[in-house]
């Protein structure tokens, strides 16, 4: 897993799951564009941990500070910082990690690459915890690309064994393509959507996971 990506808009992230903050670093964004604070808030709440049955119990806030390139809500042309600070953590739950890494996680990849020196608490650096500042940078992008009539949307395709419906790629709606994000569970069949929600209790239930495509 790189830490930095892109060529025009360069995105790095950092920060580790049970340190004092994750963060991001962009930069290549215009200046001059106004981003909807409250908008982004609502984008990254729906990532936010804590907030429903299906997700990790622990609880933040998500709620980004920025310390660089945006100034009174619009973009400055600088590279945009922010970082979200950390509050729910329980170190002591993944002491044996060092030993025992998990499966399916990168616990044994992170050993590997980091020499044994790696941050395993929650995860570390590569804990799903690292996806909140990627959130920062996709939803200000996202606004940017929306005034320009560019817009992106996703479902959850399929859980287990469950298919949610495709979307139609020939006559494909903005309002359909985005109807899915607007929903808790974001499938486009809701019954596809409480078929995969039984697949994941029923995994829990037997103290397993389950795996999913978007």
């Amino acid at each position: 897993m790189a830490s930095s990506w892109g060529n025009f808009l360069k995105v790095q992230i950092f920060g580790e799951s049970h340190g004092p903050a994750i963060g991001v670093v962009v930069d290549g964004l215009p200046p001059g564009e106004s981003i909807d604070m409250a908008e982004l808030q609502a984008f990254l709440d729906r990532r936010a941990p804590g907030r429903g049955a299906f997700s990790t119990a622990r609880r933040e806030g998500d709620m980004p500070q920025f310390l660089s390139g945006i100034l009174n809500g619009r973009t400055t042309g600088a590279p945009l910082c922010a970082i979200i600070r950390n509050n729910d953590t329980k170190s002591a739950d993944y002491a044996a990690l060092k030993d025992i890494p998990r499966p399916g996680h990168a616990d044994f990849t992170a050993a590997l690459r980091y020499n044994g020196a790696q941050d395993s608490r929650g995860g570390g650096h590569f804990s799903g915890r690292l996806t909140a500042p990627l959130c920062i940078a996709g939803g200000i992008a996202r606004q940017i690309l929306a005034r320009r009539g560019i817009f992106t949307g996703a479902h959850l395709a399929s859980v287990g064994v469950v298919d949610d419906s495709s979307f139609d790629a020939a006559s494909l709606t903005r309002e359909q393509m985005l109807a899915p994000g607007m929903r808790s569970f974001p499938v486009i069949d809701e019954k596809a959507g409480e078929a995969m929600r039984a697949e994941i209790e029923m995994a829990r239930l037997a103290g397993d996971s389950i795996g999913g495509c978007i």
